[in-house]
């Protein structure tokens, strides 16, 4: 296969194409898109569309675009989101792709050169645009191929209900102008600066863009909905949509997508609602960006295996052949579930997200003697394990859960509680999402909860696995929040997690760190049962007081079964 540096674009030409780099798309209801459609010279047939449809306006990356498609025998179109590009509309990320999106294939079928079908692909928004589409499915349009498919409200600008700043500089990003305002964008001192001193100051949340100096009128509305309310569930397939969607679907995204959360949700979210939808999945150790082009050599300090590179683009084109052309099936494609084994330099495929192993071992965060192990047995006898986190300290990071590097020669143990396995007997590989169920009596009405799931290898090195982030009064529904009860037992399900496949050596241990998020890079949650974004450092009284229970586990697949993993 192709590699990386393989993948490179280029322009058409006059001589050879047909090009149309002003394309305005009138709807019905008042709107104008933008577009630019790239047709072979000398064909006659009408053909396919394969429609790529983003924000990131950019008239070469368009053309270079849809010339790739046209070079793979379809009709190459990419549009503009509207607002962007040649649309004289205003920008509105997210709000009204499931229309806009369904008038651009409206328009595609009724051109000359059409043959009515309509295949999409992309990656991140324009993953999400793909989905979006979805809701309402056009009859022409026949396949989607999202990459890194984001889920407003759920991945960004918030993640399983915690607002994250790691993104806060997109909303200038891709408004500040018609096409995309890079400068803004790069500006990473600014950005830092903004979310150190918005944490010194102890100010609400929701005061982030004062202390900038730049309002932010498209965080605002977001924090207007904390909840996954109506506001997010209109923007993409929500519940039982997901039944009327049964066209063929290829997924694709990374372990260490930052976005992995949305991209899986609308995969488990799909088969739920429509048990026999056919949605494939590949994945493999990849981040966001290296999924939309089949990952690269050294990930981060990760030398990755050489198997995992694939050219995600060929892919999509032989899928899409497979699918409108009765081509054959993409070859990585052996089950719905596609997925690299880092370390085993090795392929796996299963039929579902939760037989990506054959066994599944429960191990239970247990104290013995002072001792913090994640043990296969279930604790005979309760035990609470304590926790103290002053919310008004500045001096203290808690939960550092971000995987940059992925191996670390020595992570942060001065706050959070660890967990540790007894070391494998053998070579097994360990894959799937890290869920399971935390239960603790804390003495506020909330708490915002992290978890990261390392291998500690025998030389003791940490190499990174997963990563959990939540809001522990969304546990349960993520669109209508229910506070903890100070002094009571209260349990926490989880399982909106990063997916991982990793052979772990033999002589290697498995550590949990759990934790609370407390740190510049997310809203801190005072426990108060007030809107979060609304909560101040005087907010924040006294200490919060955890109480976890022995009785919270953790769930991971194995290809091996659990008694005769360890020595």
């Amino acid at each position: 296969m192709e590699t990386f540096a393989q993948q490179k674009l280029t322009l058409p030409d006059a001589v050879n194409y047909i090009i149309n780099d002003s394309v305005m798309i009138k709807t019905k209801y008042g709107i104008t898109l933008s577009a630019v459609v790239v047709r072979k010279k000398g064909v006659q047939e009408k053909l396919p569309a394969a429609l790529f449809y983003f924000i990131y306006s950019n008239t070469n990356k368009s053309l270079m675009e849809a010339k790739y498609a046209a070079d793979h025998g379809y009709i190459g179109i990419v549009a503009d989101a509207r607002g962007k590009r040649l649309s004289p509309d205003k920008p509105a990320p997210y709000e009204h792709e499931a229309q806009d999106i369904n008038a651009v294939i409206d328009w595609i079928i009724k051109q000359s050169w059409s043959d009515g079908r309509v295949g999409m692909y992309g990656g991140s928004y324009s993953g999400f645009a793909q989905w979006a589409a979805a809701k309402h499915l056009h009859p022409a349009l026949k396949t989607i191929v999202p990459y890194v498919a984001a889920i407003p409200g759920l991945g960004l600008p918030m993640e399983n209900n915690v607002f994250i700043t790691a993104n806060y500089q997109w909303a200038f990003y891709i408004t500040n102008n018609k096409y995309t305002d890079d400068a803004v964008n790069n500006d990473n001192a600014r950005w830092r600066s903004m979310k150190f001193n918005w944490w010194e100051s102890g100010a609400a949340y929701n005061k982030i863009d004062s202390i900038d100096g730049t309002p932010n009128p498209l965080l605002q509305k977001w924090l207007s909905h904390p909840d996954y309310d109506a506001y997010w569930q209109s923007m993409v397939p929500y519940g039982k949509d997901f039944k009327y969607i049964n066209i063929p679907v290829l997924s694709i995204t990374g372990y260490y997508d930052d976005g992995q959360v949305s991209a899986l949700e609308y995969l488990r979210e799909h088969y739920k609602y429509n048990s026999s939808a056919e949605h494939y999945l590949i994945i493999g150790p990849y981040d966001h960006f290296g999924s939309q082009v089949g990952g690269v050599a050294k990930l981060r300090d990760y030398e990755v295996d050489s198997i995992a590179l694939i050219n995600t683009r060929e892919i999509t084109f032989q899928w899409l052949d497979y699918i409108l052309k009765g081509g054959n099936k993409p070859a990585l494609l052996k089950d719905k579930i596609n997925f690299e084994v880092m370390g085993a330099n090795k392929w796996k495929h299963a039929p579902a997200l939760a037989q990506m192993e054959d066994h599944y071992v429960r191990f239970y965060l247990d104290s013995i003697n002072g001792t913090m192990l994640l043990s296969e047995q279930k604790p005979a006898k309760q035990v609470f394990m304590h926790q103290q986190v002053d919310l008004a300290d500045r001096a203290t990071f808690y939960n550092d859960y971000y995987p940059d590097p992925i191996i670390k020669k020595e992570i942060d143990k001065s706050n959070g509680l660890f967990f540790i396995t007894k070391p494998f007997n053998q070579a097994v590989s360990v894959s799937g999402a890290l869920q399971g169920e935390l239960s603790a009596i804390i003495n506020k009405k909330d708490m915002d909860v992290g978890l990261v799931l390392y291998e500690v290898t025998p030389s003791g090195e940490y190499f990174q696995l997963s990563y959990y982030l939540g809001r522990a009064s969304y546990a349960y529904d993520m669109s209508k929040r229910k506070l903890l009860k100070p002094g009571k037992l209260e349990t926490m399900p989880f399982y909106r997690s990063r997916v991982f496949s990793r052979q772990l050596q033999k002589g290697s241990r498995l550590l949990l760190v759990l934790n609370i998020d407390k740190n510049p890079f997310a809203q801190i949650n005072y426990g108060t049962g007030k809107d979060v974004s609304k909560e101040t450092i005087g907010d924040a009284g006294i200490p919060l007081k955890i109480k976890w229970s022995t009785r919270s586990f953790i769930d991971l697949g194995f290809s091996e079964a659990g008694k005769s993993l360890f020595k």
